[in-house]
């Protein structure tokens, strides 16, 4: 039943490979972005705070297969933007990145502004009241309680992430979801073992994820 796997034919650890690759770069890429988005949307300047929600109500709102194809589209074929990369597989990998950052910083974004929202604000105010800036109060203050709070939404994101890969096969990035294709092409008369294990493969990659941030949560958790 699996005797496609003993071919040498496909390279399945190295879609793998590629898939927690986008995952790692997109998860690092979208806790940076949604950290500045959620700075943007609690920020006093009302330009930043109609920049942040305007952003995130837009792209959070818009099918990830929309922005993954719209990078392609608008930054590569029209204004030539490759990100460095060389060859398709390449400038599509660096591309479905910068896609998977711009979509899943929003939901980060939303995540720690209810991890914000947990945070007494006698705790703002008395750190306000001491001569901090906002900026001060933010990042010392809320943001490190609201980072503690959020882990398992955080975590949900995550996971969310590493699925969210698989839309990376439609700019030509060889991750799992791409390879999948490629199998389903070929081995038309073994497609339930091939759809199982790819599941296998993602539940592998997510599964120890959610365990992890699942005990890492209860560790972190903030004690009212």
């Amino acid at each position: 039943m699996f005797d496609f796997l003993d071919s040498g034919q496909y390279d399945l650890l190295g879609a793998f490979w590629v898939t927690a690759k986008l995952t790692f770069f997109s998860a690092i890429g979208s806790l940076i972005w949604g950290t500045a988005l959620v700075t943007m949307r609690v920020s006093p300047v009302p330009m930043m705070r109609a920049f942040g929600t305007a952003y995130v109500n837009v792209v959070r709102n818009t099918p990830l297969t929309v922005v993954i194809v719209a990078c392609l589209m608008c930054l590569n074929q029209t204004l030539l933007v490759s990100l460095g990369g060389k060859g398709s597989e390449d400038i599509g990998f660096r591309l479905a990145i910068l896609g998977l950052v711009a979509y899943t910083g929003t939901f980060v974004c939303e995540a720690l502004r209810s991890g914000i929202n947990t945070v007494p604000p006698g705790q703002a105010e008395a750190a306000r009241a001491l001569g901090l800036s906002f900026f001060q109060v933010l990042t010392l203050v809320v943001l490190p309680q609201a980072f503690r709070s959020a882990v398992t939404p955080l975590a949900n994101v995550l996971i969310a992430l590493t699925k969210n890969t698989t839309v990376a096969a439609a700019i030509s990035a060889a991750e799992a979801a791409s390879l999948m294709k490629k199998m389903i092409e070929f081995e038309a008369d073994a497609l339930f073992p091939v759809f199982a294990v790819f599941a296998f493969g993602f539940m592998v990659l997510t599964l120890p994820t959610g365990l992890l941030l699942g005990w890492a949560a209860k560790r972190l958790a903030v004690k009212r």
